[in-house]
């Protein structure tokens, strides 16, 4: 029924999609526990990261919905995208909050140029709103913490709850664009990805705001932050191009075959 290829590369993508490595990562650089790092960040703090990440989304949007469209064919190296990631980390990484305001945005873009790549590398069409929704989709993927239930953030949990809002804002933006970006369907789509995106970011961070963690802490800390959303790019494209070829009910209930094999594997 699957061609080999096929299925070898769904059983990656399930490996890659359903165990984030992200806050791992980032704790063999640092020397402690996200969890902990996490915990310790002030409530204003906090609040000022979700505001930023609200931001630097918008504006990945807007690249997604303008720029990305007409550059179909320009396809840069995923290693370009890692190098300006990771020289914002170094410079961005010792000045905190005012920092992160400017350097993420930055970041966010140039994820979102290497998760198109991606997703041109695995057949879509860049130049459609629903590719670009799909790239934008990317930053709620992989983001989970210990204390999350599974059940709730896994890959197709993530995108069954932001089905709705992507369909929404994808209508809305083919209509109009995004003249009017307070649009309640623009803001929905927002909201429900930066409710994700926020714990990869707080863990960034908090990681990056470690007095000895440098310059170089920092530079390595991006590094670890753009490969993670390449990965979950990998995977989530991988399953929509197989999606295309044999529907999508046949991979989703091959999906769940494969992560249930995988997690009795592991008892």
């Amino acid at each position: 029924m699957f061609d080999p290829e096929d299925l070898e590369a769904l059983a990656d993508a399930v490996h890659t999609l359903e165990n984030p490595g992200l806050a791992i990562q980032i704790t063999n650089v640092v020397g402690q526990p996200m969890e902990y790092a996490l915990k310790s960040l002030p409530d204003e703090i906090s609040q000022r990261i979700a505001s930023i990440t609200n931001a630097a989304l918008l504006s990945a949007l807007r690249v997604a919905t303008s720029t990305l469209r007409s550059n179909g064919d320009v396809r840069p190296s995923n290693r370009i995208h890692k190098a300006l990631s990771t020289l914002s980390g170094a410079i961005g990484g010792a000045f905190g909050i005012p920092a992160l305001a400017i350097e993420l945005p930055f970041s966010t873009t140039i994820i979102l140029r290497s998760v198109a790549d991606i997703a041109r590398a695995q057949g879509e069409n860049i130049r459609l709103p629903e590719t670009q929704l799909a790239c934008i989709e990317v930053f709620a993927l992989g983001s989970r913490s210990k204390s999350d239930d599974a059940a709730d953030t896994g890959y197709y949990a993530t995108r069954t709850v932001l089905a709705r809002s992507i369909s929404e804002a994808g209508k809305y933006i083919a209509e109009r664009g995004l003249a009017e970006e307070g649009a309640p369907a623009i803001v929905r789509l927002i909201t429900n990805i930066a409710a994700r995106f926020k714990l990869p970011v707080s863990a960034k961070f908090a990681a990056q705001s470690i007095p000895a963690i440098g310059a170089a802490g920092g530079g390595a800390i991006n590094l670890i932050f753009i490969s993670h959303f390449q990965d979950m790019a990998r995977g989530h494209f991988t399953v929509r191009r197989l999606e295309r070829k044999y529907g999508d009910g046949l991979i989703r209930t091959e999906y769940d075959r494969i992560k249930r094999s995988n997690e009795a594997a592991k008892r």
